[in-house]
């Protein structure tokens, strides 16, 4: 088939639906071709709705906005994979204890620079340091990576000593080592969504690439790229 499906998503689902496509395209499917931009910028440009895309992976709540602007097509949302924040330190650093979130606030407080992302986990991490009224304390310690920019990139060089981000987006950076997931009682986890946008001409194999996506055949995928099926 000559026919091309164009996708733009966030930098957090850009390995997982890489392996989708690839997988997509070998049962003799569509062509895919996904682009990955930091969320914000990808939201924007399907808002804008200058450029012909045909599919668009975000975080849920993003979908939802573009769904009721009408940029993304109502009743084709589909829940892709659950992503986890995750800390993570320099591979030669000491671990910190997150087992609590006592422990995690501690860890925060004596940590001498903190790395997040402009993502949805970045600011659910904004609005957890607001609620432990630490947030202007530590605020000139905070390094915010550019979108497109991993935090695993910026712990890996010892420009953050203590980075949070998405296991998905650090599980493949060299010189990090996961400590693991944030504790239960402020874990951060994203829902990542697709949707067919609005004024495709492909709307119906659109759809179809993400009821695969959705599928149990895509579940493996999803776990090796530190995902679960949503």
């Amino acid at each position: 088939m000559s026919m091309v499906l164009r996708g733009i998503s966030s930098m957090a689902t850009r390995q997982v639906l890489a392996e989708l496509a690839a997988a997509w395209q070998a049962r003799g499917a569509e062509s895919v071709t996904i682009e990955s931009v930091g969320g914000v910028d990808a939201a924007k440009r399907v808002a804008a709705g200058d450029e012909a895309f045909d599919v668009v992976f975000l975080a849920n709540q993003a979908i939802d906005k573009l769904i009721a602007s009408g940029r993304a097509v109502a009743g084709s949302k589909v829940d892709l994979v659950l992503s986890s924040t995750v800390v993570a330190v320099p591979a030669d650093a000491a671990q910190p204890d997150i087992s609590s979130e006592d422990a995690l606030r501690a860890a925060v407080l004596a940590a001498p620079s903190i790395g997040y992302s402009t993502g949805p986990s970045g600011v659910a991490l904004q609005q957890l340091f607001e609620r432990w009224g630490i947030a202007q304390q530590i605020q000139p310690r905070i390094v915010q990576a550019r979108p497109g920019v991993p935090v695993g990139s910026l712990v890996a060089s010892g420009e953050v000593a203590l980075g949070f981000q998405q296991l998905s987006e650090l599980i493949h950076v060299a010189g990090i080592a996961i400590v693991g997931p944030l504790p239960a009682a402020c874990a951060i986890d994203t829902v990542f969504s697709g949707a067919v946008v609005a004024g495709s001409h492909q709307v119906e194999a659109a759809q179809r690439l993400l009821a695969f996506m959705a599928s149990a055949e895509a579940a493996e995928a999803k776990r090796r790229q530190g995902m679960e099926p949503a």
